[in-house]
């Protein structure tokens, strides 16, 4: 029996079926999500996102996508900022923070489906009293070979002297910032997440590992090219990056200059058009 090909999502009717949501106007909860090309399980994520909290706003950063995940987004209701070309690793996540209206910013991924649930967690930390909400997953490390990455994840909470931290990373998501968060470290920061955690503990703020959610298993392998991991490098770059910057803190006597520097914009960042 010859099986039926399967149609994708974005270019058959099944958009036009699709439930549409509305924003709150003045939400409690902004839920961030950064898409490229993820018309696959992007309506599950914005569904999910709709039920993490009663007053909520759902903010898509769209860059670079060419598989109808923007005809996704228009129909359900998300408000909507787009880019033509891909922002770069992590870079969504700035742009969305810096445009979200709620008093908890909640950040997850377009082609990770996590339940409204789970997420409402990280959520509820933070109104607990929590400023950074991470999720306490921090992949394998019960085996002979370690990842590089997870293993400048654990070096970068060692060296912070956060060994209840464990490797935990806002490189992960889903996670959750108060307004106090973004405001003391700048949404730009977001673009470089070790860096912002660094950021966060120079400022003081109440940083936690909070919720266990199971992403690796979900995680769509990253893309190699010639043996090699681009997104691995730029991983590990940015935990470098975090690891001088605190190291730079240090070295600076209370009342010095500040040492801390936010992350710049990256390019294009001003120049979306937004729905």
């Amino acid at each position: 029996m010859k099986k039926r090909r399967k149609t994708p999502l974005a270019q058959s009717s099944d958009v036009n079926s699709l439930h549409t949501y509305r924003n709150d106007p003045a939400p409690k909860v902004s839920v961030v999500i950064p898409v490229y090309n993820e018309r696959r399980s992007l309506a599950a994520v914005i569904r999910e996102a709709y039920h993490v909290h009663p007053s909520v706003e759902v903010i898509a950063v769209v860059n670079g996508s060419t598989d109808g995940s923007r005809d996704i987004v228009e129909k359900m209701g998300p408000r909507m900022i787009a880019f033509d070309t891909a922002l770069g690793h992590d870079v969504g996540r700035a742009v969305g923070a810096r445009a979200a209206r709620g008093d908890i910013v909640l950040f997850t991924d377009g082609d990770i489906v996590i339940p409204a649930a789970k997420l409402s967690a990280f959520v509820k930390a933070v109104e607990n009293g929590a400023d950074v909400a991470m999720n306490t997953y921090t992949g394998p490390v019960k085996r002979d070979s370690v990842h590089r990455v997870i293993l400048a994840k654990h070096a970068l909470t060692a060296m912070l002297d956060r060994p209840d931290l464990a490797g935990t990373s806002l490189t992960t998501i889903p996670h959750a910032l108060s307004r106090r968060a973004i405001n003391e470290i700048g949404a730009e920061a977001l673009a470089v997440p070790p860096k912002a955690l660094v950021l966060a503990l120079h400022k003081g703020l109440n940083v936690k590992a909070t919720v266990y959610a199971a992403v690796g298993a979900k995680n769509p392998r990253r893309r190699k090219s010639a043996g090699r991991d681009p997104v691995g490098d730029l991983i590990l770059g940015d935990h470098l990056e975090a690891l001088h910057a605190w190291i730079e803190a240090a070295a600076f006597s209370e009342g010095a200059a500040e040492p801390l520097r936010t992350a710049t914009g990256k390019e294009g960042a001003d120049e979306a058009a937004e729905d």
